[in-house]
Formats: C-alpha cells, sequence, structure tokens
C-alpha cells in the first residue's frame, strides 16, 4: 500500500516505515502528524482525491529536526563595486510514516 501526500508544497510517495526529510514542521521530537492524502492505493484499487481523499489517513513520527549542506548565494555586478555574499542553511524535519489507512 502507498500513499502520496502533501507537506512543505512538495509532494511525497510514501509506504509504511519510510523514513524521509520534509520542509520543517513545528512539532517536537515524538509527535504523530497527520498528513493531507493526495492518492492512496493498495494494489488493487487506487483512489484520487480531488483535491483530497476525505477517508484516507496518513500519520507520520517526527524523529529529528535539523539544517541542509550551506548554500553560497553570491550577487555581483561587474564596473560598480557592489558584491554581496549570503549562507543558506535549510530548516528540515526527519519523519517516519507509522500507519496508513485507507
Amino acid at each position: 500500500m502507498f500513499a502520496v501526500i502533501q507537506t512543505g508544497g512538495k509532494q511525497y510517495n510514501v509506504t509504511e516505515n519510510d523514513t524521509l526529510k520534509v520542509e520543517k514542521l513545528e512539532n517536537a521530537v515524538g509527535d504523530k502528524v497527520k498528513f493531507d492524502v493526495l492518492l492512496i492505493s493498495d494494489g488493487t484499487k487506487t483512489v484520487a482525491g480531488t483535491p483530497t481523499v476525505k477517508t484516507a489517513e496518513v500519520v507520520a513520527e517526527v524523529l529529528a529536526h535539523g539544517k541542509g549542506d550551506k548554500i553560497v548565494v553570491y550577487k555581483y555586478k561587474p564596473k560598480k563595486n557592489e558584491r554581496k555574499k549570503q549562507g543558506h542553511r535549510q530548516p528540515w524535519t526527519e519523519i517516519k510514516i507509522v500507519s496508513i489507512v485507507m
């Protein structure tokens, strides 16, 4: 059984016991989180939502929070003495899919 969930403006194809990193969630480590289900399938029957499947539910557990690798943003305009160096580390949350209910 698999489902397509949406969080952080992105869609993820998940099955039970999957671990994945998603955009930062405001939940504490150990909390259970429910996600919007866009599509769900058990191998024989597939249900697509409009926009979500009301009867389906995906529950995940928050494992950890962190930040990604640093990305350097450098803006430069020639002959104008304009330079701007900036760094960015994208925050993420690691989750484990506990259950998928159709």
